[in-house]
């Protein structure tokens, strides 16, 4: 361990394979090693400073201090967010973009895909008496990439719906991967864009007929800050980054199952969609479950923080899943305790699983989603009998993203 304008600094010459090898725990290890929130280490090749904890998430925010452009490497943004998508953006475009993403999560809008979620369930649900087990992970992509097409106006043909929901999930498969994940991402970015394309096309011709309040009339015909339509390529690009991200809750209900499963005692929190109670629990599953392991930026121009030099142009990890479990901020963080937000205060800065703070930042509007569609598919279950059969349902903290290993398997199951 050296220290280098006041920041500790990692030996070595370059620490990818180190950060492959250990995924989510890569930041957490280094912060606990070395006593600090802040450290330097090698990523491919060039300097990058990590940190984590909630003071650290509010710094990471300033957009005085923190840009996205060019901190997303392009292999991410040809699998997960598309070239140049709004994860990209900065400044008063990125504020225009993301307002947006912001109006498309009214209650109404978000009452709606509840309704749709419910309904695609329950339509599944009626098939599964003659089949002897189902994959909980894989029914959960296919009723949340239906009911997010209707819900944004894309329309998509049944028969066609297992491979568009394998494709939205590919892409967010990708994120941490080499090789063989990586181009499946790639090839289902690719599918996907082109199918989106078409909608777009469709939709701005006349030839279909979007709902105005729907995500696709939006992303058809939003304008820039100079009054220019986006291009079919990039509304195509922030049409799946509202589709995709609807999808990739299929890993938090698939971890909501798991919390069920080794807490029966908690069944009654997502009873009757009791809605303090269910909230408090979807949150937990949401602190406590491995989701993305850190968000990256870049310094826009030099500043010092906590007596700690940022260079301008310094690629900056904010570490996710150790903020979500930091001893300072929760007691006892690796116990699954849904009371604990009971008295949460709802702070922007200390529950971070897809991001801090909301409109002006760069916090995902999909949250509300999220928490939305949780809401319906936990209590869903709910009104399920089931068995878990013997399987393996450990997850693994190197794989990023990470998901049980069996993605829940369920047998005898019926509407109670």
């Amino acid at each position: 361990m050296k220290k280098s304008n006041n920041i500790t600094r990692e030996k070595g010459l370059d620490h990818s394979i180190t950060l492959l090898s250990e995924g989510y725990q890569f930041i957490p290890k280094r912060t606990a090693r070395y006593g600090t929130d802040l450290f330097q280490t090698r990523l491919l090749g060039q300097k990058v400073i990590c940190m984590s904890g909630q003071e650290a998430a509010k710094m990471f925010y300033d957009k005085e201090r923190f840009q996205r452009d060019g901190a997303a490497p392009k292999r991410i943004q040809k699998t997960l967010f598309g070239e140049n998508g709004i994860q990209t953006m900065d400044g008063s475009p990125h504020e225009h973009r993301k307002q947006l993403f912001m109006s498309l999560m009214t209650d109404s809008r978000l009452q709606r895909l509840g309704e749709l979620t419910k309904h695609y369930w329950e339509q599944r649900a009626a098939k599964w008496k003659k089949k002897d087990k189902i994959v909980l992970f894989n029914e959960a992509q296919e009723v949340l990439c239906q009911a997010a097409c209707e819900w944004a106006g894309v329309p998509i043909k049944k028969a066609d719906i297992p491979q568009r929901a394998a494709d939205f999930s590919n892409m967010v498969d990708a994120f941490g991967a080499v090789g063989p994940r990586h181009w499946r991402g790639r090839k289902a970015r690719a599918r996907a864009e082109k199918w989106i394309r078409q909608v777009i096309k469709q939709i701005r011709s006349g030839k279909l007929k979007a709902d105005e309040e729907s995500a696709a009339y939006a992303m058809a015909f939003h304008k820039d800050l100079e009054g220019k339509p986006l291009n079919i390529s990039m509304a195509a690009i922030e049409l799946i980054n509202v589709l995709r991200p609807i999808v990739a809750i299929a890993t938090y209900i698939t971890f909501g199952a798991l919390a069920l499963h080794k807490h029966p005692e908690l069944h009654d929190e997502v009873k009757d969609y009791n809605e303090d109670r269910t909230q408090m629990f979807i949150q937990e599953v949401r602190r406590y479950y491995p989701f993305g392991p850190f968000l990256g930026a870049r310094v826009r121009r030099s500043f010092i923080w906590n007596q700690c030099h940022f260079n301008e142009g310094q690629l900056v990890l904010l570490d996710i899943y150790g903020t979500n479990h930091d001893s300072r901020l929760w007691k006892e963080p690796y116990t699954f305790t849904p009371k604990r937000f009971k008295d949460w205060n709802g702070g922007l800065f200390d529950l971070i699983p897809q991001g801090g703070d909301y409109y002006k930042n760069h916090r995902c509007p999909g949250e509300w989603a999220t928490i939305e569609a949780m809401k319906v598919s936990l209590n869903f279950l709910h009104q399920l009998n089931y068995k878990v059969p013997k399987q393996n349902l450990n997850y693994s903290m190197v794989r990023m993203p990470t998901l049980p290993k069996s993605k829940f398997i369920m047998t005898n199951v019926e509407l109670k």
